[in-house]
C-alpha cells in the first residue's frame, strides 16, 4: 500500500492507494454529469415504483398511483377490436359453415380470423403452414382421421381427442404386444402386410398369407377389411402412403406393441364460438376439404 497523496508519474494523477503487484490505482473520479444522471435515475425508480404497479405481493402486486394495467388496455383494445367487427362476427356465428364458404365477404373474414388463431393457438404443433410433423396430422393433405368434412373439423376443434371433454373423440389404437396379444414374430409380419397395402416393400421372406389373417383377426375391426380406416373410429386408412407416426417396419412394429393415443386439446371454452368456427374454415381450406 502507498500513501494516498502518491502522484502516478505516467498519468500525473493522484493515486488511491492501493497497489497490487506493482500496479497503482489512479484517483480517477466519475464525471460529476454522470454521477448527477445516476442520482436521476434512482429519483425516477423510486417515483416509478409509486406511480406504477411494480412490487409483486402475496396474491397480487402494487397496482400504484394510476392504476394502470397493461393487461386492462390490451383488453380495452380487442373489445373495441369487436366493436369494430360488430355486425359480421355476429353473422359469422349465425351463418351456418357450408354456407360461409359461399359468401366472399364472410369467407375472407372467416380465413383472415382463422388464420390468425391458427398461428396463435395450432401451429406449435401442426406447424406454421399446417404441414404437420410425427404425431401431428398434415393439415394440407385430404387425409383425415376423424373426418374432414366442416361439421367434423368444428367438432374436433371444438371437443378435442382424447382430451377428457365428454364430447372428445375416444377411439385409441391398442397395445397389441404390450397386452401379450400378438407375439413379436406376428406384430413383425402384421407389420409388413400393413406395409403391403400401401405398395411399401415387404422383409424377405415374409408371410403374406399369415399377415392378411392376423390383420383379419385383429385390425380390421376398426381400419377395415381392406385397411380403408374408419373415421368415426379415427382408424386412419393403412392403404395410402401418409403416416402420422411413420410408416418405415420398426416405427409399425412399436405402433402395433404399444398403441397409440395422441391427445389434441379441447378448444371449447378456450376461443369464443366465431374463432372455432373461422378455424374449422380455415383448416379445411388448406386441404381442400371433403
Amino acid at each position: 500500500m502507498t500513501d494516498h497523496t502518491d502522484i502516478d508519474k505516467i498519468s500525473g494523477r493522484s493515486t488511491t492507494g492501493h497497489e497490487w503487484d506493482g500496479i497503482k490505482e489512479l484517483n480517477t473520479p466519475l464525471p460529476r454529469w454522470w454521477v448527477w444522471t445516476f442520482y436521476v435515475t434512482i429519483i425516477w425508480s423510486i417515483g416509478y415504483w409509486i406511480v406504477y404497479p411494480a412490487w409483486p405481493l402475496v396474491s397480487s402486486f402494487t397496482t400504484g398511483m394510476f392504476n394502470y394495467s397493461s393487461r386492462a388496455d390490451v383488453a380495452v383494445e380487442l373489445a373495441n377490436l369487436e366493436k369494430i367487427r360488430g355486425e359480421k362476427m355476429v353473422k359469422l356465428v349465425s351463418t351456418p359453415l357450408a354456407e360461409i364458404e359461399k359468401d366472399p365477404a364472410l369467407l375472407a373474414l372467416a380465413r383472415a380470423r382463422g388464420k390468425a388463431a391458427f398461428g396463435d393457438n395450432c401451429a406449435p404443433c401442426h406447424g406454421t403452414g399446417g404441414a404437420g410433423a410425427k404425431g401431428y396430422p398434415n393439415l394440407n393433405d385430404d387425409e383425415w382421421i376423424w373426418g374432414g368434412k366442416l361439421d367434423q373439423i368444428e367438432q374436433t376443434i371444438q371437443f378435442g381427442i382424447r382430451s377428457g371433454n365428454s364430447k372428445a373423440h375416444e377411439g385409441a389404437m391398442l397395445a397389441f404386444g404390450k397386452e401379450g396379444v400378438l407375439k413379436p414374430a406376428e406384430i413383425a409380419t402384421v407389420a409388413n402386410y400393413v406395409r403391403s397395402l400401401s405398395g411399401l416393400s415387404t422383409a424377405a421372406g415374409y408371410d403374406a398369407a399369415a399377415g392378411k389373417k392376423i390383420f383379419a383377426d385383429n385390425c380390421a375391426a376398426c381400419h377395415g377389411d381392406n385397411g380403408k380406416g374408419n373415421p368415426e373410429l379415427g382408424a386412419p386408412n393403412l392403404t395410402d402412403k401418409i403416416s402420422l407416426y411413420g410408416s418405415d417396419e420398426a416405427t409399425l412394429v412399436d405402433t402395433i406393441t404399444n398403441g397409440r393415443a395422441g391427445v389434441m386439446p379441447a378448444w371449447v371454452g378456450r376461443l369464443d364460438p366465431a374463432t372455432i368456427k373461422a378455424l374449422a374454415v380455415y383448416v379445411h381450406s388448406l386441404g381442400g376439404g371433403q
